[in-house]
């Protein structure tokens, strides 16, 4: 027989934290906005005063969440990142999970843009794949992940300036919609990215692992 486990109770009052691994302001908008409803405190590197970033040098999406999630790791405190590639088609999934360096690895958003359109430069299929993974990480080091992809379309130009660190998001539009990510609301973005999928999953456990009140 198995016993039916209850689920913890969190008090309203006090609001449960969770290290959101990022040093990125833009995705940490987008992030806490999934969780808004919940008393879940969601603070990022810079506000829960840790130095530094995690070493992403992981062979998959899942090695490099789970490495920047265990670096945000405190005892007592939820942990919580997410690794996030671009597979582009007619480059035979390049960029994937380098997307943030293979421009090279001091390179800077505007950089990271220029390079992508530059290798895509008279190419007719411009079909791409964005996928995230996050990892969750719990007081007691429990380990759990979540996925989500959209597909979409890479122009010959940016519509927008770039939002710090999102080199993609002035030139993804994806499918379904004729606006890229940066000239989108965070909800927007939330509804339908590959990052808010994703992160509905984990909003999702979370709910159904405690009990909030």
């Amino acid at each position: 027989m198995v016993n039916k486990i209850e689920p913890l109770v969190v008090s309203a009052v006090e609001p449960m934290k969770i290290i959101l691994s990022t040093k990125n302001p833009s995705k940490a908008e987008e992030i806490k906005t999934i969780f808004v409803g919940l008393p879940i405190l969601i603070l990022t590197l810079a506000e829960a005063g840790a130095d530094g970033e995690a070493v992403e040098d992981g062979a998959t999406l899942e090695e490099n969440a789970f490495k920047k999630a265990l670096f945000a790791h405190q005892i007592g405190v939820w942990a919580m990142a997410d690794d996030t590639g671009i597979f582009i088609n007619a480059l035979n999934g390049a960029p994937g999970i380098k997307a943030a360096r293979w421009a090279g690895e001091t390179a800077t958003t505007e950089e990271i843009t220029q390079h992508t359109l530059e290798s895509l430069k008279g190419v007719t299929d411009r079909r791409a794949i964005f996928k995230t993974v996050v990892a969750l990480v719990s007081p007691t080091g429990e380990q759990h992940f979540f996925s989500g992809e959209v597909q979409g379309k890479i122009l010959e130009a940016p519509r927008t300036l770039p939002q710090p660190k999102m080199p993609y998001n002035p030139i993804f539009v994806p499918d379904g919609t004729d606006k890229v990510f940066a000239e989108m609301t965070a909800e927007e973005v939330n509804s339908i990215s590959h990052r808010g999928k994703a992160f509905r999953q984990a909003r999702a456990f979370l709910e159904s692992f405690y009990s909030f009140s």
